[in-house]
């Protein structure tokens, strides 16, 4: 999971839910697995919606239809355009979990709820908070075009819509930023820094 980030230009995959829960992005019964497999949860991402009680691919889903299906890799469904309030509901971090596994690299939307932003940022997928315009704008160009591109750049902090060229400025703490673009965790970074914390220590 852990991958650098810079320019991340990628077709998406329009997920176009309000308030996508947490339950919805992977159901409870999977919550009891203590395996930590990306691959174990990728497979379980969105499954209730994806696969109907025999098992069978749902038709008329999203990561069901053949422009969307593709496995997501580099350049290729590497990002989520997601409905308002995604994430909400329970703060399980194996939502964030299910997401990297699959392959998704940044979600789009208008709005976040925070625990769920917080475990994405912790798991290596970069929330992007855009106005519900541009949101908007992003769900056209993708059911019109579901080749459209769209440009994440994280050191700029823009998001851009290839097709239309429109652009918007997206904020991020400072610390994750970081960590993102250098593909740190917290402890990665805590080792990073440690001759500067053994010389304020030997300095006390």
């Amino acid at each position: 999971m852990k991958a650098k980030f810079n320019i991340i230009n990628s077709t998406c995959i329009p997920v176009q839910i309000d308030n996508c829960n947490t339950d919805l992005i992977i159901p409870a019964r999977y919550l009891a697995s203590t395996t930590r497999d990306p691959k174990f949860f990728g497979n379980a991402f969105m499954h209730d919606l994806r696969y109907d009680a025999e098992g069978k691919p749902i038709s008329d889903f999203v990561l069901n239809q053949p422009a969307f299906s593709e496995t997501p890799h580099e350049g290729v469904h590497e990002i989520i355009v997601g409905g308002q309030n995604w994430g909400s509901g329970s703060s399980r971090e194996h939502a964030a979990w299910a997401i990297a596994g699959y392959g998704v690299r940044v979600v789009i939307t208008s709005s976040f709820a925070d625990i769920h932003r917080n475990n994405l940022l912790n798991c290596f997928v970069l929330p992007v908070v855009v106005t519900k315009d541009f949101q908007q704008e992003l769900f056209d160009s993708i059911n019109k075009n579901p080749d459209t591109k769209v440009t994440v750049d994280v050191p700029n902090q823009t998001v851009t819509n290839n097709e239309t060229g429109h652009s918007e400025h997206f904020e991020i703490n400072g610390y994750k930023k970081y960590c993102l673009m250098n593909a740190l965790d917290d402890i990665d970074f805590l080792l990073e820094s440690r001759e500067k914390i053994e010389t304020y220590e030997r300095q006390k």
